[in-house]
């Protein structure tokens, strides 16, 4: 495989890993910091609105999660978050299938261990990329440089990278309008209730996001390009008004976007550092030497719009 078309597949894997990630956290919850209370609500938004605080005081949890787009990509995420003082934490990300998981495995990897600090997303390739790109083996990609490739979509993105919460789905509905109580249901063992909703791409993201308005036009003009315009949002919530289960889904060009997570063991210790600069290569360098371009990376077929609208529309660390 030539460098520059590693680099590219390099490239687009960060974009879309680090979004899905962080997009798909999940779990049960045990809290240790989280002093949740039983869900007595009768009232559907009412009990979200605890929900909300209770998930947003924990600060970490432990989380599982499954991102598809489409025939573009298949993927898990299994690690620790942290959101208590900036994004931080750390996600083995592996790529079960599609076309961005057979690019991977021609660049020599269908796994990577992805770091995620509050000004920066760091993602390990593999031994075949380091070869190729002076002998480091990861990529830094700060949020800076995220919001200035794709007009309103990397704004977007680099909002969401840098303020997401796993309590942002329960916002989602909260948002939407739309929201009704499913019922009580059992997942993983855990007492839950369920509750679901349907909701504006475009609308949460003039919301729920720190975009101007030339940056949230340009989003609403490329997640129509997309093909993105509603999502549904589903989320189990225990008795301790802790969110233990998110499920998101969205139609797109590229296909059907669905995002499941799942969190446990709230209040977990999580420590995150960046690679050692010598081992680290920055995007923006990457990009000088020809491996991608701005919009491709930020939007191509929707691939990106998609996974933005998974943590973006989808606005949550899960």
């Amino acid at each position: 495989m030539k460098s520059t078309t590693a680099r590219r597949v390099a490239l687009s894997a960060v974009v879309v890993t680090a979004l899905a990630g962080v997009a798909a956290c999940g779990g049960e919850s045990s809290g240790d910091k989280a002093a949740g209370r039983s869900l007595t609500h009768a009232n559907p938004l009412a009990a979200l609105r605890s929900a909300e605080k209770s998930t947003d005081k924990a600060d970490s949890a432990e989380v599982r999660s499954t991102t598809t787009i489409g025939d573009t990509m298949s993927m898990t995420a299994n690690g620790a978050l942290a959101w208590g003082d900036g994004m931080k934490g750390n996600l083995t990300i592996t790529y079960t299938g599609g076309k961005l998981a057979e690019a991977m495995r021609k660049a020599g990897t269908s796994s990577m261990e992805a770091r995620y600090l509050p000004d920066a997303y760091y993602a390990r390739m593999s031994e075949q990329f380091a070869r190729q790109s002076g002998g480091k083996h990861w990529i830094r990609y700060a949020y800076d440089d995220l919001a200035k490739l794709g007009g309103g979509s990397g704004a977007y993105m680099k909002d969401q990278m840098q303020n997401t919460t796993p309590n942002q789905s329960v916002k989602l509905l909260l948002a939407s309008g739309d929201v009704k109580k499913v019922g009580e249901e059992q997942v993983s063992g855990v007492a839950t209730t369920h509750y679901s909703g349907t909701v504006d791409v475009a609308d949460l993201a003039g919301k729920n996001s720190g975009l101007d308005a030339r940056q949230l036009s340009d989003l609403k003009k490329q997640l129509s390009q997309a093909g993105v315009s509603t999502e549904t949002v589903d989320i189990w919530v225990n008795d301790q008004d802790l969110l233990v289960k998110k499920v998101e889904k969205a139609k797109m060009t590229a296909g059907t976007m669905t995002s499941t997570a799942l969190y446990s063991h709230y209040g977990v210790r999580v420590t995150a550092e960046a690679p050692p600069a010598a081992d680290t290569k920055d995007f923006k360098d990457l990009m000088k030497a020809g491996g991608a371009s701005g919009g491709g990376t930020v939007s191509g077929g929707g691939t990106v719009s998609g996974s933005s609208t998974a943590s973006g529309s989808g606005v949550s660390t899960s």
